[in-house]
């Protein structure tokens, strides 16, 4: 099983910002305002807008998958095919967990996708804690779809100082591929910078995609750099044979 772990770098020629570069989200907004459920509590108003306004993008139909988003999903699909109709499945041949909140791997065409961080396309109860599918503005005056509760909606993200989504799953998974691969993730963002420490122990093959090295580069087996759209299609054409296809 392949197991792959994707950031913003991959989302960045679709036309979506980046967090952590020079001139990335966080230079323009502060954290403390928008990104932590403190903020929420302060100013909810100003929350909803900033998500909103990403939302939107996602949404309107101008930002869309770019060739990496389509060549994970072609990989996803080529290792399902390896699988005999009549074996039981062990699992997926592809665990695609991503920290974007955007839904570009879907729209790429990936069938399972693990949102770590939460995503934009999601909305959340804080009364009952129901997450369900929310695609318009979400605003104070919005009711909770299975609780009726007015005003405790807000954008089904990970924020700052909360615990990210399916830890255990991304465990089992990670103890359990034969080769891990990093895209467009600056490995500075923890847990998922800790993943490749887990991979490099237990010995299995490892590779980074990315535009240039990371600090963790010298971790990694083997590196592919230059725009994701070039590099991931490329790795992806250098595996296919070894799989079959």
């Amino acid at each position: 099983m392949i197991f792959v772990l994707t950031g913003a770098g991959i989302s960045r020629e679709s036309g979506l910002e980046t967090f952590r570069d020079k001139d990335g989200l966080w230079s323009k907004v502060r954290i403390e305002d928008v990104a932590t459920p403190a903020a929420f509590k302060k100013n909810p108003k100003l929350v909803h807008e900033f998500y909103n306004k990403r939302r939107r993008e996602l949404t309107d139909g101008h930002i869309k998958p770019n060739k990496a988003h389509k060549a994970l999903a072609r990989l996803e699909a080529a290792l399902d095919l390896t699988q005999p109709e009549d074996s039981v499945r062990q699992g997926p041949g592809l665990f695609l967990v991503t920290q974007n909140v955007d839904n570009l791997h879907e729209l790429g065409g990936s069938k399972r996708v693990c949102h770590t961080h939460g995503s934009l396309t999601s909305a959340k109860c804080e009364a009952c804690g129901a997450s369900f599918e929310w695609l318009r503005d979400l605003g104070l005056d919005d009711v909770c779809p299975r609780c009726q509760a007015p005003g405790r909606l807000r954008p089904d993200v990970v924020w700052f100082h909360e615990v990210p989504y399916h830890l255990g799953l991304i465990e089992e998974e990670l103890y359990s591929c034969d080769l891990f691969v990093s895209i467009g993730t600056s490995g500075v963002v923890y847990p998922a910078a800790s993943y490749i420490n887990v991979a490099k122990r237990r010995g299995v093959p490892t590779v980074e995609i990315n535009l240039e090295p990371t600090v963790s580069s010298s971790y990694f087996d083997k590196g592919f750099y230059g725009p994701a759209t070039e590099a991931v299609p490329a790795w992806v054409e250098s595996i296919l044979p070894l799989i079959g296809t």
